[in-house]
């Protein structure tokens, strides 16, 4: 019996050339491991709002389905180059027209995008609604800072730069968000919502959240607008109910009224020259 041929480290054809599939192999391996992706979140809150949970379990199952078609077609791929090598200079056998297999990869594929469709717009319809409530925030973007007024009650909250300022909404409740901008185009976005969107000059974004677990939640601007754009942050801060109506009556006080007045002067004073101005927030009590 013919003993297999060795290189001179001893090494048989057959182990090197499952080493160079191994190798192969660990590429995608290696690339998933570096790009950080976090499993099962792949990157997304989880989220604290009714609609941003659907958006979060959607995202999830992309993720999913983008991982294993993205595996199957890295295996066929790979079992190609194997199967198919080149052994010799002859043609190898040629041959055409599978029908069956030609009708699954044309219908599959159609199939799934309008699953992914069907699932989009369903998760998309609840970002959407807009339910009666009887919470409503006007939320104002300027450079470089936010303004939240709540409409029927003396209370505002204003905060530019390094200020950071609260949006204080109660849990369980629909709040409704008046979204707008002072000068130039913004981006309103917190990540625990999983939320997103534009504050336009001259236009008037209404949009309804529903937090279904206290806590403070971290928001950002996320449109370049301007020298102070890194600096543009705020929170949303979700309170139970009876924690609201004890803030919102914090702003009958003279004294929150006069730094609510200080505050908006001060907005106007920076709005007018372009230059921060140290802004005095009215804010109630935490």
């Amino acid at each position: 019996m013919e003993s297999p041929a060795l290189s001179p480290q001893g090494v048989t054809a057959r182990q090197r050339r499952w080493r160079r599939i191994r190798r192969v192999a660990a590429l995608p391996l290696a690339a998933l491991a570096l790009s950080g992706c976090t499993v099962p979140s792949f990157g997304a809150s989880a989220g604290v709002t009714r609609s941003s949970r659907s958006v979060f379990h959607l995202w999830q199952g992309f993720s999913i389905l983008a991982v294993i078609i993205g595996g199957l077609v890295v295996a066929l791929i790979l079992w190609s180059v194997v199967r198919y090598r080149r052994r010799g200079d002859s043609i190898p056998k040629q041959s055409q027209y599978h029908i069956p297999l030609e009708l699954t990869y044309t219908i599959v594929p159609f199939l799934i995008i309008f699953g992914l469709f069907a699932a989009t717009m369903v998760v998309e319809n609840k970002e959407l609604a807009n339910p009666t409530t009887k919470v409503t925030v006007d939320v104002n973007a300027f450079q470089w800072g936010w303004r939240f007024t709540y409409p029927g009650h003396n209370a505002m909250v204003i905060g530019q730069t390094t200020q950071d300022p609260e949006m204080v909404i109660p849990v369980n409740t629909n709040v409704h968000i008046n979204l707008t901008s002072s000068d130039v185009v913004h981006g309103f976005y917190v990540h625990a919502f999983n939320f997103s969107r534009y504050a336009l000059p001259g236009v008037l974004n209404q949009f309804t959240f529903r937090a279904v677990q206290t806590g403070t939640f971290d928001g950002q601007c996320t449109q370049l607008c301007g020298l102070y754009h890194s600096l543009m942050f705020f929170r949303v801060k979700v309170v139970t109910p009876t924690q609201y109506q004890t803030w919102l009556a914090s702003f009958t006080t003279s004294s929150a009224s006069s730094a609510a007045s200080a505050a908006q002067k001060a907005l106007q004073s920076q709005s007018a020259t372009n230059v921060p101005t140290r802004i005095t927030t009215s804010r109630g009590a935490n």
